[in-house]
């Protein structure tokens, strides 16, 4: 049980370094005015915020996230692996349930990181009329949306994280067992590693493309009021004006990115908890085998 927190904790630090970046780029894009573009493409995004904002712009708000996302994954993969504990067999609809499980779950947490990871992302982007530095830190920023608006404001776009995050994780863990499976990544099978990055990085692909039109309408509930400005009255009204303003393809902006990213972020988050996993659970079998050892000499003595 403590070796699935553990692991997933370390997996969600090397996700974050290496997928940064692109989200950045793709909530730009998901919630840029549709009628003064600032953007043209994903290219275009991220050269124009190293121009203008220095490489360090790519990483804005990432501090909401290794601190979030460090908590998300212990807890998705320490729900995920006791569910599937829980459940008993390992069967891809019980790889679907506890990995959705896991999902449900950590929204707690995810909801208020990425509120808070998306007004500083957006900071410096004049359409939201925030050119100035409004907040310090992630941590400045839920602080100054819950004196404002209490536990509600931290919790923005709550309803919409949990219909993305739900069927996403569930969709998530089934990928990677059945890629898994597919190419014997079984402890001491060859080439490992890389058939371990393949099959966590099309896990992530595939956890993405299934719920990202609610993921488009999230960033922009949670953008929403940036600068006092207020677009949408709920979940329904953001999606019909959405659709009325820019039609169905706006339920894919910031897809390229969002893929760019998810390869290798997910790659590398499950491939550092699986060998990690791998490690551990090895030493510990040594151990016990070691202590057996131990106790049948003594006992034959």
């Amino acid at each position: 049980m403590a070796l699935d927190f553990a692991a997933g904790c370390l997996g969600g630090v090397a996700g974050v370094l290496v997928g940064h970046p692109f989200d950045t780029v793709k909530v730009r894009l998901q919630v840029q005015n549709s009628d003064q573009p600032r953007y043209r493409g994903t290219v275009h995004c991220f050269r124009s915020i190293i121009k203008q904002e220095s490489v360090f712009g790519l990483y804005k708000g990432i501090g909401s996230p290794m601190m979030g996302l460090t908590f998300i994954n212990a807890i998705v993969f320490g729900v995920q692996g006791n569910t599937m504990r829980y459940l008993e067999s390992d069967t891809p609809l019980n790889q679907f349930l506890a990995g959705a499980a896991a999902g449900g779950i950590q929204c707690v947490i995810c909801c208020p990181m990425e509120l808070a990871k998306t007004r500083m992302q957006l900071q410096g982007m004049g359409e939201y009329q925030v050119k100035s530095k409004v907040y310090k830190n992630s941590v400045d920023c839920l602080f100054r949306i819950y004196r404002k608006h209490g536990i509600r404001g931290i919790n923005k776009g709550m309803v919409t994280t949990v219909l993305r995050e739900i069927p996403a994780f569930g969709f998530y863990f089934l990928t990677y067992d059945c890629l898994t499976r597919a190419l014997n990544c079984e402890p001491g099978a060859s080439f490992i590693i890389p058939k371990l990055l393949f099959a966590g990085g099309m896990s992530g692909i595939a956890s993405w493309i299934s719920t990202y039109p609610i993921d488009v309408i999230k960033s922009r509930l949670q953008a929403d009021g940036v600068g006092g400005i207020n677009q949408y009255n709920s979940i329904w009204d953001c999606v019909l004006q959405s659709y009325k303003k820019e039609g169905w393809h706006v339920f894919a902006r910031g897809l390229t990115s969002t893929l760019l990213r998810a390869f290798p972020v997910n790659a590398a988050t499950f491939a550092t908890v699986t060998l990690f996993l791998m490690y551990s659970r090895a030493e510990e079998e040594c151990k016990e085998l070691e202590t057996a050892s131990a106790i049948q000499q003594h006992s034959s003595l």
